[in-house]
């Protein structure tokens, strides 16, 4: 007998910088232990490389398959980072490959800031910073998706690990050159992580990875504002990011009265020279939204929004570029649904 969308296990997936993570879940729980792959999926001209996805994602799903005995997929939730911007190939072609290559006829396309979000809260208004090497913050009031920053380290991403790793390195560059605002602390951090601070350029600059080397340096600001002297600079930078963080918060975050804020990513791991100025600072910008631990991951957003798309009950707003929807009724076309607001799906 062929089994209920519900029933069947569906495919969760967490495609970001660090690489791409892929977990089968059954009624909502992993089955299992996810598997990992620890090559970021590429770019190219048409933006996020759907063959390089599916090479990769194809023989992770088959495994799970065979080692859970799961014949059949419900649903596929595909997280991904740069979807808004950079997903068009992706909504192209995602569909109609999974389709083919594993019978998959209910597909959710999510911004990765979306299922950081519906990890961290699950289907709540509110808002979450995701923040860890970048930044971004997405929030909802169950009608519309806002989004917030998420530029990029040579645009945006204020707060986030590169902001900071760069706003030390400045300070630590300022101390070197004998201009205010510098930190002798942080110049003796930075040689001591990368050498003479004269050569730094030259070993930055040529680099395709500049902005996790950027971030790199970020866990040092904060261990230097945490140390006994209690480095000023350092401390100035951090309640700069907290500032930043709030600001994209509060440009996202609606006001209906029961909204949760909360924070997921790797930079948070910083601790409290991070946390106790960020939440002062979502205190004073947000009173009247909540402040709550994340739920769960990226993944577990992913697992959440599979379950509940091969079970009808995804209620969550779908947008183009935000939370893309197919299901067996459109095949060809996939089921989008776009409010006529476009003010409350702004796509910044």
């Amino acid at each position: 007998m062929r089994p209920s969308h519900a029933s069947a296990g569906v495919l969760a997936v967490d495609s970001g910088g660090s690489g791409l993570r892929a977990a089968l879940a059954v009624h909502g729980h992993v089955v299992g232990v996810p598997l990992t792959s620890k090559e970021p999926v590429r770019t190219g001209p048409r933006g996020i490389d759907a063959e390089h996805l599916l090479a990769q994602l194809l023989p992770m799903a088959r495994e799970l398959m065979a080692a859970t005995g799961t014949e059949e997929l419900g649903a596929v939730a595909v997280g991904a980072a740069g979807l808004a911007t950079l997903g068009d190939a992706l909504r192209a072609e995602l569909p109609s490959a999974l389709e083919r290559e594993l019978g998959v006829r209910r597909l959710a396309l999510a911004a990765d800031a979306v299922t950081a979000y519906v990890g961290a809260l699950g289907p709540r208004p509110g808002a979450v910073i995701a923040a860890g090497t970048g930044m971004i913050a997405v929030g909802t009031d169950l009608g519309g998706w806002r989004r917030a920053d998420g530029w990029g380290h040579l645009l945006g991403d204020c707060g986030g690990g590169a902001w900071i790793g760069r706003a030390g390195l400045e300070a630590a560059l300022r101390a070197f050159d004998g201009r205010p605002g510098g930190s002798a602390e942080l110049l003796a951090r930075a040689e001591r992580m990368f050498g003479p601070v004269a050569g730094l350029p030259g070993k930055l600059y040529p680099r395709t990875d500049r902005p996790a080397v950027l971030a790199s340096f970020a866990p040092e600001v904060a261990a230097c504002a945490a140390s006994a002297v209690g480095d000023p600079v350092a401390r100035d930078v951090l309640c700069a990011a907290a500032r930043h963080l709030a600001d994209s918060a509060a440009a996202v975050c609606p006001d209906t009265g029961e909204d949760r804020v909360a924070l997921t990513g790797g930079l948070f791991k910083m601790g409290d020279p991070l946390l106790v100025p960020l939440r002062a600072e979502l205190t004073q910008r947000l009173p009247h939204a909540r402040q709550v631990p994340a739920a769960g991951t990226p993944l577990d957003g992913a697992v959440r929004i599979a379950f509940d798309l091969a079970s009808d009950r995804l209620t969550l707003p779908r947008d183009e570029h935000m939370l893309y929807v197919m299901t067996e009724k459109s095949t060809t076309s996939p089921s989008v649904t776009r409010k006529e607001d476009s003010s409350s799906l702004s796509d910044k």
